[in-house]
């Protein structure tokens, strides 16, 4: 049976899960600096922003950060991060939604997301938070990459609730996720699938498979 990431499995996983205390310390995805670290900084969504590393370090940027998650329990950490870090409480709005039926009520110059997993088909998300992005601006989707090795359940979680092995249904492919931006909307920077090794809390190598696609929206 397929998983529902709905704010009851996000609210246990983030309530339950081992090693993610606000002590610890988190970073953000590296693909994020890769990506936007040449733009202009604006305004910006941060959808599924779980403990809240890359709205905390797209603040300290200079961006105008809306970040938005279901789980109330990962919005709090991240604000305790945000203050422990001394970030200006004006710089990041945490806003509690889902993102399967959340409106924002605007557009952002960046609309970015990393690893969420949201009550909906994947594909059928990131077409939608494609929907929020300003003419001129930037989405950049990083995300599971979906290979010969996914499984078809299971949830091994090593790295801020997102697995090394993910189930079938969150994982794509750049091509899947570029076929659904119009090309006559669109421009396609980055799609990519990179893969990168860390290291787990158990000291054991592992590799993820990611996928990271960028677009720019025309003017």
């Amino acid at each position: 049976m397929k998983q529902a990431f709905d704010k009851d499995y996000w609210e246990s996983h983030w309530q339950q899960a081992d090693g993610h205390g606000p002590g610890r310390e988190i970073v953000p995805n590296p693909y994020l600096a890769r990506e936007i670290s040449s733009l202009a900084p604006g305004t910006a969504l941060d959808a599924g922003c779980g403990e809240g590393a890359e709205a905390i370090w797209l603040s300290t940027e200079g961006w105008q950060v809306t970040a938005a998650d279901i789980s109330t329990e990962a919005l709090a950490r991240a604000s305790e991060r945000a203050t422990k870090g001394c970030v200006a409480p004006e710089r990041v709005q945490w806003v509690e939604a889902d993102l399967s039926v959340w409106e924002p009520g605007k557009q952002f110059d960046l609309v970015t997301t990393h690893y969420a997993h949201p009550a909906m088909p994947q594909l059928a998300f990131y077409e939608r938070i494609s929907g929020w992005v300003a003419p001129g601006g930037t989405l950049l989707i990083v995300g599971h990459l979906h290979t010969s090795e996914t499984p078809g359940h299971g949830h091994s979680q090593e790295q801020r609730g997102h697995g090394h092995n993910p189930p079938e249904e969150v994982s794509v492919t750049a091509a899947s996720i570029t076929v659904g931006l119009d090309a006559t909307e669109w421009d396609i920077v980055t799609a990519d699938e990179p893969i990168r090794t860390l290291t787990n809390r158990a000291g054991r190598t592992v590799q993820l498979d990611d996928v990271v696609v960028r677009a720019t929206r025309r003017s």
